[in-house]
């Protein structure tokens, strides 16, 4: 004898409020709710359904989710474009909304935080050969997701 185990799955009402609870908690992307919903154990029909209905709603916006996204990860990770731009990449945004979220990067602000995090960097090496020392700054910048050229002019 199979047992049924629908009455487990939430009903579409069900899924939009924990959708909807989920994405007023902080900015989501459409990756990162899918994924929720499918963890909630519903089939690719009532997914899709509710997200087209979170869309709807504005509970969903890939701009403004790459643009809390690029914000928040360079204030407060202090992460560089390219780093960002392959974290959104990970979550399936649009090129198009990945432009639109490093706009919100100041150029200013973008040089100025990479010539701390340079120096900053710098205070912390022990390192006495001037080779090992500059290749060290370039990997730690790099790692941080700045650009090669950038990184040059300021060490």
């Amino acid at each position: 004898m199979k047992k049924n185990y629908n009455h487990l799955r939430p009903t579409l009402k069900e899924a939009l409020e924990k959708g909807a609870s989920f994405c007023a908690y902080q900015e989501r992307c459409q990756q990162e709710v899918r994924e929720k919903l499918y963890s909630l154990k519903l089939d690719k029909e009532d997914v899709e359904e509710v997200l087209s209905l979170l869309i709807q709603e504005k509970f969903i916006d890939e701009v403004r989710f790459a643009k809390a996204y690029s914000g928040g990860k360079f204030r407060q990770k202090k992460w560089g474009r390219k780093k960002i731009t392959q974290h959104l990449k990970l979550k399936q945004i649009s090129d198009y909304c990945i432009k639109k979220g490093l706009e919100e990067i100041s150029e200013t602000a973008y040089l100025t935080t990479l010539k701390n995090e340079i120096e900053k960097k710098k205070a912390t090496l022990k390192d006495k050969n001037q080779f090992t020392r500059k290749n060290k700054l370039i990997n730690y910048a790099l790692s941080k997701g700045y650009e090669y050229e950038l990184i040059l002019e300021f060490i």
